[in-house]
């Protein structure tokens, strides 16, 4: 397998690039594209870089001449698309680069792939394309899309022109709709990581709304080894939801990181609810169980505890790019980096 991975830099992305070399060892070579935007970290992948049958390209996504390159120099038979803007409340303040980078992005993929006839693209989505749920229910494959923020609108977007290259020019593809993810390496702007650094320095914990959003939690391992089994055995054209089943409410996270860390919930503040807030998110991954064997290994009250642990195990990561002393890392990277 010779792989291009977008977005390799980011949390999913630099998580999927570990889990493959840990399974597949020399079986595979790996190109990673990523334009190291403000998520994009090359620390995540120490221990990568060193690989030969591992490749770092910096760049945009956009660019489709540097994706023909990429593709003819790696001789690439696979393209798995994790590069997006992804955090809402960014796209709600900004909603044009979502727009540039996650459909123009991937239409430029989809035309270099067609062009080059690539055997299988893989475009990584989101659950927040289906828009809400009330108390009940569960998010299907055919659940209709019902995007509620700029975000989740530009990742609709996406999923639909890459169903149109295989209806239209029989490209084979698969698209992944995942629940929220939690793991190592998670850019502390997000719920998980943030409450766990802001709890770590005792600073306030905000909380949007009152508190009782609902969300389907997985762990970023889990969703990596459901990529490689939709990448692998997938079939043509078919969309697959990857869930965990823990569905927690987040001030019932945010409680649970004070306990674990033996923080006061004195330092939880609620602050105004995001706009278009959507109220629960929870997937049904049936599809992907009965018909590719999938199962996630972690359970949520595991799982937190071991990425818990993490961030205290690794207080330098995160301190780093709270602090912005992780761009010099970027700079002294770029030199080496294949450009």
């Amino acid at each position: 397998m010779n792989l291009l991975v977008t977005g390799g830099a980011g949390f999913i992305g630099s998580n999927f690039i570990h889990y493959m070399f840990d399974k597949y060892k020399e079986e595979i070579k790996i190109v990673n594209i990523d334009n190291l935007t403000y998520a994009g970290n090359l620390e995540n992948l120490r221990g990568i870089e060193s690989k030969q049958n591992y490749f770092f390209v910096r760049g945009d996504i956009c660019d489709k001449e540097l994706i023909f390159n990429i593709i003819e120099q790696y001789s690439i038979d696979t393209i798995i698309n994790f590069a997006a803007e992804s955090h809402v409340d960014r796209s709600i303040s900004d909603p044009s680069i979502f727009i540039k980078t996650n459909v123009m992005g991937t239409l430029s993929l989809l035309e270099a792939a067609k062009d080059k006839n690539i055997k299988k693209f893989v475009q990584i989505s989101t659950d927040e394309v289906y828009g809400s749920l009330g108390e009940d229910g569960y998010f299907t494959e055919e659940t209709p899309l019902a995007p509620n923020s700029p975000y989740s609108a530009s990742k609709a977007s996406a999923d639909l022109l890459v169903r149109s290259y295989h209806e239209t020019y029989g490209m084979n593809i698969n698209i992944t709709r995942c629940s929220n993810n939690y793991g190592p390496y998670h850019f502390p702007e997000k719920l998980i990581p943030l409450m766990i650094t802001n709890a770590l320095e005792n600073k306030v914990l905000p909380v949007y709304g009152d508190g009782l959003n609902v969300r389907d939690w997985l762990h970023v391992s889990d969703h990596a080894s459901a990529i490689d089994l939709v990448m692998r055995n997938g079939e043509s054209g078919e969309v697959y939801n990857i869930g965990g089943h823990n569905e927690r409410r987040n001030i019932d996270i945010v409680q649970l990181i004070l306990e674990n860390l033996d923080r006061p919930k004195t330092l939880i503040k609620y602050v105004e609810d995001r706009k278009g807030h959507d109220r629960r998110y929870a997937i049904d991954p049936t599809k992907l169980i009965t018909k590719l064997g999938w199962n996630p290994n972690y359970t949520f009250d595991i799982g937190i505890k071991e990425t818990i642990k993490w961030y205290l195990d690794n207080e330098d990561w995160w301190r780093r790019i709270k602090s912005g002393e992780y761009i010099e890392y970027y700079k002294n990277q770029y030199e080496n980096s294949l450009i």
